[in-house]
């Protein structure tokens, strides 16, 4: 099963494969976020560079619709907007950069921070990987700290599942559908004491990702008065292709 199976017209049924850790009938913001992409791609045009994601309330495990419009056409940049609505209701609102590629001296860029290490009993058990639909459905792999100890944390990732029933989902995809789980390695305080959910999230890409391992070196930042910041830069099996950002809603479960 995937996590959606599409309905024609840019409308998709969500599967449990999208389900979230807060609640069990709203979805994971990273299975929406690579629906945008997936989306937005179909779109003709030039490449995906930066993809600002402002989430406007939760989605539901239900069917959804996204919607995708062109703001601003042109040769070398484009920007386009779209929006996922659930029973007429907007609830996910997202602009998208789009940069023309052309040949240009490449630098700064950071290797991978460990290659992908085998399986380890801690990763299957943990509370993503067996808590809730998305957790389920991707294949987590730490390199440093772990989904159940608090601090930053280094880890790669795979989606188990298709994205889309009938399509292969792609490199971009998969970047979109792991950068929203910056906050959820990362966590400093206690998942079941507190709830620190992101508002929105920001992807800034210097070049495309390749293969099917994401890796994510995510630190989380908490403020005195409900807010938070996680900052995330993220990888390929090549080396670094970006960073993500989300604010943090903070508060007692």
């Amino acid at each position: 099963m995937a996590m959606y199976v599409s309905l024609g017209q840019g409308r998709y049924q969500a599967t449990e494969h999208t389900q979230g850790p807060w609640d069990p009938r709203q979805q994971h913001m990273g299975p929406v976020t690579a629906l945008l992409v997936h989306e937005l791609a179909r779109v003709p045009g030039l490449p995906l560079a930066r993809l600002a994601v402002d989430v406007l309330a939760p989605v539901p495990v239900a069917e959804v619709e996204v919607r995708t419009v062109m703001i601003r056409d042109g040769r070398r940049v484009q920007c386009l907007g779209a929006s996922v609505t659930s029973g007429g209701r907007e609830l996910v609102r997202a602009t998208a950069w789009r940069i023309r590629e052309a040949d240009s001296p490449a630098g700064g860029a950071a290797p991978p921070p460990a290659p992908v290490p085998p399986p380890a009993p801690s990763d299957a058990e943990s509370w993503i990987a067996q808590g809730f639909g998305y957790g389920r459905a991707t294949d987590w792999r730490f390199v440093k700290g772990s989904a159940d100890e608090a601090g930053p944390a280094v880890a790669w990732g795979r989606a188990r599942v298709p994205l889309v029933d009938g399509a292969e989902i792609t490199p971009l995809e998969r970047l979109a559908m792991f950068a929203d789980s910056g906050n959820g390695i990362s966590g400093v305080l206690d998942f079941d004491a507190y709830l620190f959910a992101n508002v929105d999230l920001t992807i800034a890409l210097f070049r495309a990702p390749e293969g099917e391992w994401i890796c994510l070196d995510a630190a989380t930042t908490i403020g005195p008065r409900g807010r938070g910041l996680t900052r995330t830069t993220l990888f390929d099996q090549s080396g670094e292709v970006g960073t993500a950002t989300q604010t943090l809603f903070v508060g007692p479960r």
